[in-house]
């Protein structure tokens, strides 16, 4: 077994922590700021963490305008990453100035969402409105701050391309999603072929 203590330092070619833990989800999150002004980043530190009500979190590593703008307004969108907008989704990764519209960087349509003032993805299948629940600034074990933020947020409204429902039925491998692996750009997508099923003990 490969053995290191991560304090020490991984000795690897590339940090293989993210690869372990992974394909992960992408958190592609639209805000804008008190004064109008759109922002879109990715953040493969993502996922949903409760049901009723729904809450999905992502972390930002650094204060970055996502997170300002998020506890500026208590308001942000996500948007399903597909593999066709997998590029116009990489565009947005770009470093640019706080105001410099990524929806316009990358070629994207901003829609006007219904309870949240954030924008939605228009070419995105899937969006969740949130409101801020909590942002939390992560810590190591001794309760030393990370520059790390975990933003969580109420679900409050979704909508979801209706090709995408058969019978009621959400079908996630015809959303062609992107989820990211390891290294600096791996990305995997999901077909229905690798699909397998188990019911849980308890339902049976």
């Amino acid at each position: 077994m490969y053995f290191y203590q991560p304090s020490a330092g991984h000795g690897l070619p590339h940090d293989p922590l993210n690869a372990i833990i992974g394909p992960r989800p992408i958190g592609w999150i639209a805000s804008q700021d008190a004064a109008g002004r759109r922002n879109l980043a990715p953040y493969s530190f993502f996922n949903c963490f409760n049901y009723r009500p729904p809450i999905i979190g992502f972390a930002s590593s650094g204060w970055k305008d996502s997170v300002r703008n998020i506890v500026e307004t208590g308001e942000f969108v996500w948007n399903l990453a597909t593999r066709e907008l997998a590029d116009a989704m990489n565009e947005t990764s770009a470093s640019l100035p706080h105001g410099e519209d990524e929806f316009v960087r990358a070629g994207l349509t901003p829609a006007e969402s219904q309870l949240v003032r954030a924008p939605r993805v228009a070419e995105s299948p899937v969006n969740f409105e949130c409101r801020l629940s909590q942002c939390i600034q992560l810590t190591t074990a001794d309760g030393s701050p990370v520059e790390s933020w975990l933003v969580l947020g109420e679900v409050v409204a979704v909508h979801i391309d209706e090709m995408l429902l058969e019978n009621g039925v959400y079908q996630t491998a015809k959303a062609n999603p992107i989820l990211r692996a390891g290294g600096p750009s791996a990305y995997y997508t999901i077909e229905e072929a690798q699909r397998f099923d188990m019911i849980r003990p308890d339902a049976r």
